[in-house]
């Protein structure tokens, strides 16, 4: 890909610009193929502009070939990263032009496949990732950045609107033709977040540390970078939609279903990860902000740019069967003249609560492996009933992880009703206020656990493992990690479902039997009606408190859907279905029934007399 840099001739002497390119020769010598390599660089030199002998790509070029969606706006966003990645690792030469050499580094990059020329330092990509998208400007952490969503600001100050300068210091946001909006480094001490573990591993491969010191000193601060919050909200949405694809899968194939109910969907829950980072107190998103909430709430975020650009690795112009019989191999068969491969679906059937879109949302926290064509609908109260029995009847015999799921909206402080009242009478009086509700105007909310162990009712003791996830989707997206301080888990009871809750003690006559809480907790009371979600700042409980979101809070809520998901494949299902069989009979046996030789057609005979099947639906479907 041009000349290489010798060994010999001292760093320091080198500039950037020529280390620069000595790494993207390692790149495209140890991160690709050979194949992959003439794939590369056919797709490179088919779409790219030429100017004074260059050859690169503009902006329209990379967002045709990747397929975005012009609907979400966030071809832009992708430009403007992708030309950030292409200086890597000196943040000076930013923003680069897509040459062939910055193009490979990019891609490299993106598909996390620098590994095998970085083997020394973090492997973490994420710091890098929000330098490409971040506004380095002091300025921008004192004014409000334009074209907001009007929900967002409509919280903002008014004054802020005023600023001086407001358009200027934004502009690099919104053309990078214009380069990025920055600013002189404010003074001060150097700060640890301002190195870049990838890019000093670079640089250490090429022996040229002190060259990046050098360049480190030109670049503004950390503190001083932020991420628009307008600018963000695309790229959730485009995330949201390429999380389930797959390695060399074309993304207008995944982005078929953007109708405009679809697309409201996806708006919506970009706003809940958005509002996650607390967009109304900057405009912008801080990288402190940012690491903490990608660490625990959104580890897998970026995990679908991976395939989105390993589309670089497959062009459709080489066609090797045809280059086989140019050369006098046997020619193909004919082509087979039946259907190609229906793709199979990632849910077999979306339900209230998870749908596609929430089910790209939850792959941000929850490995792909264990959602994506991999869950099977174990109970919906709408077509089940909404109770203990209806819901344990159902859950009991599946033996591998689950995935609950409850939306609902808030009921007020005041109980209106005597259902509301009893539910009231059981829980401790309430002392904290609800909680944040975002940018919604709807007072619907979401939440959800993640149980690793097989169910089973709990009498004494709660059940689950430190693997147990409890999360809230809706109206703010963050996930409750497991605690080490109890193991109050999961429970299901005669008395509810709950995450975080103890199990329920025998009541003692004079004593106080409310329901006992946990500090962080969903419970779910017996008649399935009626949920609260419970956050207490001091912690102690079995879920750690939220990373962000400061104080305490208590949702109260009328239950409309619950859902319970088994996370696993037809061996699984298979074992569950069994399961369900021999209790039906035993059933039948202890009501003095003997089935005949047809067992189907006699159990259909007792499922329409209502004696056994539970509610009327077949194990593991809510259709």
């Amino acid at each position: 890909m041009g000349q290489t840099y010798s060994g010999e001739q001292p760093s320091h002497n080198v500039s950037p610009e020529q280390l620069s390119h000595e790494l993207a020769q390692r790149f495209a010598e140890k991160c690709f193929s050979p194949l992959e390599l003439t794939h590369y660089k056919d797709i490179f030199q088919t779409l790219a502009d030429e100017q004074d002998g260059i050859q690169y790509w503009k902006e329209e070029t990379l967002c045709r070939f990747l397929a975005i969606p012009d609907a979400l706006a966030a071809g832009p966003i992708i430009y403007q990263m992708t030309s950030y990645l292409g200086a890597f690792p000196f943040p000076s030469l930013a923003p680069a032009i897509l040459t062939r050499g910055a193009l490979i580094k990019v891609v490299v990059v993106m598909t996390q496949r620098y590994g095998k020329v970085l083997k020394r330092g973090g492997k973490d990509r994420n710091k890098l990732l929000f330098r490409s998208l971040a506004v380095f400007d002091r300025r921008l952490s004192s004014i409000a950045s334009p074209k907001l969503p009007a929900d967002v600001q409509a919280l903002r100050d008014e004054k802020a609107e005023k600023a001086i300068g407001v358009e200027s210091a934004i502009d690099g946001v919104y053309s990078l033709a214009q380069g990025f909006s920055t600013d002189e480094p404010v003074g001060g001490e150097e700060d640890d977040e301002d190195d870049d573990e990838l890019a000093l591993a670079a640089l250490d491969s090429l022996d040229a540390i002190e060259v990046y010191n050098m360049d480190r000193h030109s670049e503004t601060k950390m503190q001083q970078a932020q991420i628009p919050a307008d600018n963000f909200r695309k790229l959730l949405m485009l995330l949201l939609i390429i999380a389930a694809l797959e390695s060399h899968e074309n993304l207008p194939k995944v982005a078929e279903y953007l109708v405009e109910s679809r697309l409201s969907a996806i708006q919506k829950a970009a706003d809940s990860i958005l509002w996650s980072f607390k967009p109304e107190d900057s405009p912008g998103i801080t990288y402190n902000t940012f690491n903490t909430i990608i660490h625990n709430s959104l580890p897998y975020l970026f995990d679908g740019l991976n395939p989105l650009f390993e589309n670089f690795l497959f062009s459709k112009n080489l066609d090797l069967s045809r280059h086989r019989v140019q050369l006098g191999a046997q020619p193909a068969s004919a082509p087979s003249m039946q259907p190609a491969d229906v793709k199979e679906p990632l849910l077999p059937s979306e339900g209230e609560i998870l749908t596609l879109t929430a089910l790209s949302q939850l792959s941000f926290f929850m490995k792909s492996d264990v959602l994506f064509h991999r869950l099977h609908p174990l109970y919906s109260g709408n077509q089940s009933g909404f109770s203990i029995n209806s819901i344990s009847q159902k859950i009991l015999n599946w033996r591998a992880p689950t995935i609950i799921l409850v939306a609902g909206t808030h009921i007020s402080d005041t109980p209106t009703g005597g259902r509301e009242r009893n539910f009231a009478d059981s829980l401790p009086p309430k002392r904290f206020p609800d909680g944040n509700k975002g940018n919604s105007n709807s007072s619907r909310v979401v939440f959800g656990a993640y149980l690793e162990v097989p169910w089973r009712t709990t009498h004494k003791e709660a059940i689950g493992d430190t693997n147990t996830l409890l999360f809230q989707l809706e109206p703010l997206h963050e996930v409750f990690r497991a605690s080490s301080i109890n193991r109050d888990y999961a429970t299901l009871s005669k008395d509810g479902m709950g995450f975080g809750v103890p199990a329920a003690k025998k009541s003692v006559a004079g004593l106080d039997n409310h329901v006992v809480l946990g500090p962080v907790s969903l419970y779910l009371d017996e008649n399935l009606e009626f949920g609260a979600f419970t956050h207490d700042g001091a912690g102690g409980g079995a879920f750690a408190t939220s990373n962000v979101r400061r104080g305490d809070w208590q949702d109260r809520f009328e239950i409309e859907s619950l859902e319970v998901w088994g996370c696993g494949g037809d061996e699984e299902a298979q074992k569950q279905r069994e399961a369900w069989k021999w209790e039906e009979r035993e059933a039948a046996a202890r009501r003095g029934i003997a089935l005949g030789r047809d067992k189907e057609s006699d159990y259909a005979l007792l499922e329409m007399a209502g004696l056994v099947g539970g509610h009327g639906n077949s194990g593991g479907s809510m259709g």
